[in-house]
């Protein structure tokens, strides 16, 4: 492995991908309330860099309420065909309109309907109704490319931490962690 876990997950994650992984920019995203209270659910990673994953969704969502009370966040991409799993944790921040209309702007027509349509994670009294808020949309915005809704945004995760797993048989997996040190990465082995 490289001493850099970013050119590490790079290689990884390109692995994955050559190998057919279904949806291997599929992560795991738990977040968590102020008081501890945990929540999990998986998003597609838009993007990575030196500076962190990045993902898209409705800032009044559960999750995006969870990360403005509590923005650290911790993520999972299990590729198990591979037998590999890496987690990142981290501080959480809002990517910015610039990033946000950039990637909302390659999304399909539905989808950015659907971004308006949708008040993420707050309870409908019926599949019906959501269908009548998507029937407004279109025609509010007929014939007109639909704006960047004021609620929807981008997230990246800056990692305090990677973890790259990979499995045994005998459960003696290799399991290599590692921590900001500085301007730079510290990396150790862990017991499985």
């Amino acid at each position: 492995m490289s001493d850099d876990p970013v050119a590490t997950f790079d290689a990884w994650f390109g692995e994955a991908r050559a190998a057919g992984v279904p949806l291997a920019e599929a992560m795991t995203l738990a977040t968590a309330t102020p008081d501890g209270v945990p929540s999990a659910r998986v998003v597609l990673m838009k993007g990575h860099d030196a500076d962190g994953f990045v993902w898209f969704t409705d800032r009044r969502s559960r999750k995006g309420a969870e990360l403005a009370a509590n923005p650290r966040a911790a993520l999972v991409f299990d590729w198990r065909a591979l037998g590999r799993q890496v987690r990142a944790e981290g501080v959480v921040a809002e990517v910015g309109d610039d990033a946000t209309w950039a990637y909302y702007r390659t999304r399909p027509l539905g989808s950015r309907i659907g971004a308006w349509a949708s008040h993420q994670s707050a309870v409908i009294a019926s599949r019906a109704e959501l269908e009548a808020q998507v029937a407004a949309v279109e025609e509010r915005f007929a014939g007109v490319d639909p704006p960047l809704p004021p609620h929807w945004t981008g997230y990246r995760l800056t990692p305090d931490s990677y973890e790259f797993w990979t499995h045994d048989d005998a459960r003696l997996h290799d399991r290599v962690v590692y921590r900001r040190a500085g301007d730079g990465w510290a990396r150790e082995l862990l017991s499985p």
